[in-house]
Formats: C-alpha cells, sequence, structure tokens
C-alpha cells in the first residue's frame, strides 16, 4: 500500500489544473481512480478528451513504469497495457511531483464483466490475456502483480486490457508489487523472482477467482488447498488439468497454457458430439431388444424415431458448433484490432 505522506501530497481535489513544467500540457482533474504503491492515478481531461495520470514524488517509479508502457509500444499488435501520451514534472509550493499521462481505458472490469456476461466467457478472455502475457515475456518482462482489479474488458468486441504496470518488472529480478491471493510465494508454490511462470500462476488464480468472487483465505495452504477449491467447482472442474499445471509451474509459457487450453476446449466439444452419437446409438440397440418385432409397423415406427434422433443430434451438434465458432470469432476479431 502505499505511504500515507506520499498519497497526502500527491492528493488532488476534482477541477485542480496540473501543468507539465517541460512540454507545458495542461490537465483537468475529473475524479481519482485509484492508488497504489508509488503513487495515484486520476481522471482527467484535455482537449475534451479523457485520459489518466499517474503521479508520484517517487521519480525512479514513475521512469521505471514510463519504460514498461514504452515496451509495450514497442510490441506490434499486443495491447496489454495502456498507451503513454506524456511524461512530465508538476511544479508545487512543497515541491516537485512526477507524472505521466496514459490513455484511459474504459470497461467493465474482469469480474464484472465475468458477473454479466457468464463463465462461457472465461476461456477467451485468458485466451486474450495469455497472448499478451506471451509478447510480454517476450520481451524481457513479467507483469508481477495480475489481478482482476487490473483488467479491463473493452469492446465490442470484448477486449482484455490491463490498467496498472506498477507492479511489472524486469524478468530475474525480484517482484516488485503483489497481491497475496494472486502469489505464488503466499502460497509455498515458487519464488517472487519474476519468471513467467509467475504469471501464469496469477491467470490460474483468476480463473480460480471467477468461481469463488470473495475468494477465500489460506489454510493449510500449498496445491491440496487449491486443487481441493478447484475440484469443489462444477465450472472449474473443465479446465482442472491446465490450472493445475499453471499452479505447479509446469507451464514454461505462456504460448504452452494457452495452446493447452485451446487442445482442451476442442477436446469437450468433440466429446460432446461424440456422447451424443454413442448415446442415440444405444438407444435404438435398446428399442431392438424390447420390441423384438421387424414388422413393418415397427420398422416404419423405428425409422421414425432415428430421424427425429438424428435432427435432434444435428440441431445439438450444430448449437454447440456456433457457439464455440462465435467465441473463436469474438476472439481472432479482437486480435486483429
Amino acid at each position: 500500500m502505499m505511504n500515507h505522506s506520499m498519497k497526502n501530497q500527491c492528493k488532488v481535489n476534482p477541477g485542480a489544473i496540473v501543468q507539465g513544467k517541460w512540454h507545458k500540457h495542461r490537465y483537468t482533474i475529473v475524479k481519482q481512480l485509484g492508488f497504489g504503491a508509488n503513487g495515484i492515478v486520476y481522471l482527467a481531461k484535455r482537449h475534451h478528451e479523457y485520459v489518466a495520470l499517474k503521479m508520484s514524488e517517487n521519480g525512479m517509479s514513475i521512469t521505471s513504469e514510463v519504460n514498461v508502457l514504452k515496451s509495450f509500444a514497442k510490441v506490434q499488435g499486443s495491447a496489454l497495457g495502456p498507451s503513454l501520451l506524456d511524461v512530465d514534472d508538476w511544479e508545487q509550493n512543497n515541491g516537485q511531483i512526477s507524472f505521466y499521462v496514459m490513455e484511459y481505458i474504459q470497461g467493465p472490469d474482469f469480474m464484472s464483466f465475468i458477473k454479466q456476461k457468464g463463465l462461457s466467457w472465461l476461456p477467451v478472455l485468458i485466451l486474450q490475456l495469455l497472448s499478451d502475457l506471451g509478447q510480454l515475456h517476450h520481451n524481457g518482462w513479467v507483469f508481477g502483480d495480475l489481478k482482476p482489479e487490473n483488467l479491463i474488458v473493452t469492446g465490442p468486441p470484448p477486449r482484455i486490457r490491463c490498467i496498472d504496470v506498477g507492479g511489472t518488472t524486469m524478468q530475474g529480478r525480484a517482484i516488485k508489487e503483489y497481491t497475496e491471493f494472486y502469489d505464488r510465494g503466499y502460497w509455498g508454490l515458487g519464488s517472487r523472482k519474476a519468471d513467467p511462470g509467475y504469471d501464469l500462476f496469477a491467470v490460474a488464480m483468476i480463473m480460480i477467482n471467477t468461481a469463488y468472487p470473495k475468494r477465500f483465505t489460506k489454510t493449510a495452504g500449498g496445491i491440496m488447498q487449491l486443487r481441493n477449491q478447484v475440484q469443489q467447482s462444477k465450472e472449474l472442474q473443465k479446465f482442472e488439468a491446465v490450472i493445475i499445471h499453471a499452479l505447479e509451474g509446469h507451464y514454461q509459457s505462456a504460448e504452452e497454457m494457452r495452446n493447452d487450453l485451446l487442445k482442451y476446449l476442442s477436446h469437450v466439444s468433440g466429446n460432446r458430439h461424440t456422447t451424443g452419437q454413442q448415446t442415440s446409438t444405444q438407444s435404438r440397440i435398446n428399442r431392438q431388444k424390447v420390441s423384438g418385432q421387424t414388422g413393418v409397423k415397427t420398422n416404419a415406427s423405428r425409422q421414425a424415431k432415428q430421424k427425429k434422433q438424428k435432427k435432434g443430434s444435428f440441431v445439438e451438434t450444430f448449437s454447440l458448433i456456433m457457439v464455440v465458432l462465435l467465441f473463436y470469432m469474438f476472439y481472432i476479431f479482437g486480435q486483429l484490432i
């Protein structure tokens, strides 16, 4: 958490004007959006455009976050973090405060979106997140403080974005910021050294969080407690193999976890179709045993039922395929935005 002295010195009332010392850009403060360990983020306005402005007395922290945003900008096609718009200092009577201005990303947070749209959207958003994390890791960074509060879903089409890069850390260094529930060190399942597995553990915990919106307290800790929580949720059971693999640190990259999730979705879709066919076949066998008749009337009745079942199976399969394709269309279109 941010210390009180820094928070008080960076406290700005709505309507206040923040003017940069070097670039002379003027920003009108609208309201506070949030604060963390290294500063306060405000909604501000410049030339009728809303922006997010973060200020801090810690100039080194601002420089670090600006470097992260610049690194994001170099990753073609990645939309994980907000765009950097301005970096400057604001002179006041009691000293100088560093600030930077970034794109204001609007939309519901991750948990609110899932609550509104349903858990069927979970794999679609996680696939997007893993794709962007893969790009981030490839460029030598680890997000660090990855949690639902830092994720916004924009759109349409739905696209996951991040609104706070304060915890982003160069790989190999100690994680700068973390939230216990999503921290593998807290659960005794790894160190706080910045590596791709640290972020992937947090992704798995975010998936778990969707089934437990109020989270849950650590008791025994370790993989056994987390595995039990996954197995107690019907929704999470669908993704158990992927989640546990990430919690145990077996994935070497975000791409590997993403590919496993894609394979799982394909496997589930195929199993549902096969199960429907098997059930239909078994029903026909049972009816043949019961009737024991091969008369014209029985055959006609059986054929009518078979046609009805085939039609029902076709409708069910078609509906399933359309749902899966719809989600993939959203996902692929989001990648192109």
